[in-house]
């Protein structure tokens, strides 16, 4: 099936049909120059949500650690990878397909133009030729016309007895020479026929089938490159699958990670205090009132009230020392974190132990290769001067013996830590005493209670001697208690602001933990 043979008089359709062709080829370019701007919009926004939630990364401590919190991060990257690889596929298409489309529609335009050229240069040149064949035949015809005429008027003057051998004579010469222009006109007309019917033939059987079939060739191959660009156009997105599949499977695994009792066993790392739960209350004995003796109840009034009176004024004069309990942790943190439970204050020095080993590692390796650089430039000159080493490598020692003195005072207070978790005494938390409390006020002091007369004191005991500081505090009422607890272990309490206890001692509550791992106690004396 040729065009040439087939179409050979369809010149304007098939000039309308090639513009057709370009025409829809470069619709379909459209089309995918929309779809790249799709691919590419929708990775913007997948990188925009991406980046929406992700962590910030100010510091360590908010990076995610619970296996729940990696598993999202994890699922956030799988997804800015997935947004990778729909820029790929953009960028797939707009280099094989759409660039492609616009370079052969261009030189597609160019050749149906030249091919379109050829074709009316034949029709043109074979209009040309059947004109000269048309007027050499009106000339041969009107040639014919004039002989005849030539001929009648000779033979109506031939046959004409008045007129003369003259007049004879000249209309038969006119005759002849309009009979051999005729002739002339005849051979003229015969070859311009001639001609015609030959370059008719060849156009119609040469020129234009060749013009024509490098049409049809060149619309088949429009057609096939549309075909080549829409299997590049499926297999742009083909070729990310795999990877795209990588990436869904990262997110199944990730969620796979979860591990709700490592969460679990993170929570009881981050908030466990160390401190132990609370012991039984001890039996306090009121009825020892009832059966005393008159004389008896005298004498230990006076004594009760020397040993009240005693009690009140030494804990009034300690009362103004009370404040370390209190608000003071709330404030900066200490560098010892001693403002921080046990177990919390154990785990803080170790990060901070850890992080200042790295610190000295690094030191350490910079300080052998400068030392390893100043032996080369002792041995080669010419590659420099050992003395200028000599500022920074004294630099980095004084930085490894400021690290060593700073990891020594670590481990000094880890081994404080490590060594009287179990010797501390419970600490009582708000909501282990908030069934001690009734509907009661709050001290000045912020402590809780019904009644301040109302707190129970141990046995009187004659004090001695005040602490060093009592003096320094006016005298003034204890606080009251609101509850009790017994040490478990012993203490020796020298840290400032810790109260010595010994194992099995009942101590008075005088005021909650605020939440920040500290609460007020007072021993029995008053103290």
């Amino acid at each position: 099936m040729s065009w040439g043979t087939e179409l050979w008089d369809q010149f304007d359709s098939l000039d309308k049909h090639t513009q057709w062709g370009i025409d829809f080829l470069e619709r379909y370019a459209k089309f995918v120059k929309e779809r790249i701007e799709i691919e590419q919009n929708y990775a913007k926004q997948l990188r925009n949500l991406v980046k929406k939630y992700c962590p910030k990364r100010s510091s360590k401590d908010e990076e995610p650690r619970f296996t729940s919190c990696v598993a999202f991060f994890n699922i956030l990257n799988e997804l800015n990878d997935y947004a990778g690889q729909r820029e790929v596929v953009a960028e797939e298409m707009a280099h094989r397909v759409y660039g492609e489309l616009m370079r052969y529609a261009h030189d597609l335009k160019t050749e149906r133009k030249m091919h379109l050229q050829e074709g009316r240069k034949a029709q043109q040149y074979l209009d040309m030729c059947w004109k000269q064949m048309d007027n050499s035949k009106k000339k041969f015809e009107r040639e014919c016309r004039e002989a005849e005429k030539a001929q009648q008027s000779y033979e109506r003057l031939d046959n004409d007895t008045n007129a003369t051998k003259a007049d004879v004579e000249k209309a038969k010469q006119q005759l002849n020479l309009r009979t051999h222009m005729a002739d002339e006109n005849k051979n003229e007309y015969a070859a311009q026929l001639q001609n015609f019917n030959g370059e008719q033939h060849k156009h119609f059987y040469v020129v234009i089938p060749q013009i024509y079939k490098q049409l049809q060739e060149m619309d088949e191959r429009r057609t096939i490159k549309l075909s080549e660009c829409y299997r590049g156009f499926a297999d742009s997105e083909r070729k990310v699958i795999p990877i795209i599949s990588k990436c869904l499977e990262g997110m199944i695994l990730a969620a796979k990670s979860v591990d709700e009792r490592r969460d679990s066993q993170m929570v009881v790392d981050s908030f466990k205090s160390g401190f132990e739960p609370p012991g039984d209350f001890p039996f306090e004995d009121y009825s020892q009132h009832i059966y005393r003796t008159i004389s008896d109840g005298t004498i230990s009034a006076s004594k009760q009230e020397s040993g009240k009176m005693d009690a009140k004024t030494t804990v009034g004069k300690a009362k103004g020392k009370l404040w370390l309990f209190g608000k003071k942790p709330k404030g900066p943190a200490l560098e010892d974190f001693s403002h921080l439970p046990p177990e919390q204050r154990r785990k803080k020095l170790q990060q901070r132990i850890d992080e200042l080993n790295r610190e000295l590692q690094k030191e350490s390796d910079q300080k052998d290769a400068l030392n390893k650089m100043k032996d080369v430039y002792e041995k080669n000159p010419q590659m420099g001067d050992p003395g200028s080493l000599q500022p920074k490598l004294a630099e980095t020692m004084n930085n490894i013996d400021r690290l060593r003195m700073e990891i020594h005072k670590n481990e000094a207070w880890l081994s404080e830590v490590e060594g009287k978790t179990g010797g501390r005494g419970d600490r009582r938390h708000s909501s282990d005493i908030n069934h001690l409390v009734t509907q009661g006020r709050e001290s000045p002091e912020g402590s809780y209670t019904d009644d301040a007369n109302q707190e129970v004191r141990g046995p009187p005991q004659q004090h001695g001697h005040h602490n060093e500081f009592d003096d320094e505090f006016e005298d003034d009422d204890p606080l009251p208690a609101i509850g009790h607890c017994k040490a478990i272990y012993p203490f020796d309490g020298h840290n400032e602001g810790t109260l010595a206890m010994k194992e099995g001692e009942v101590l008075y509550i005088i005021e909650e933990d605020k939440g920040d791992g500290w609460t007020r106690a007072r021993r029995q004396n008053g103290s």
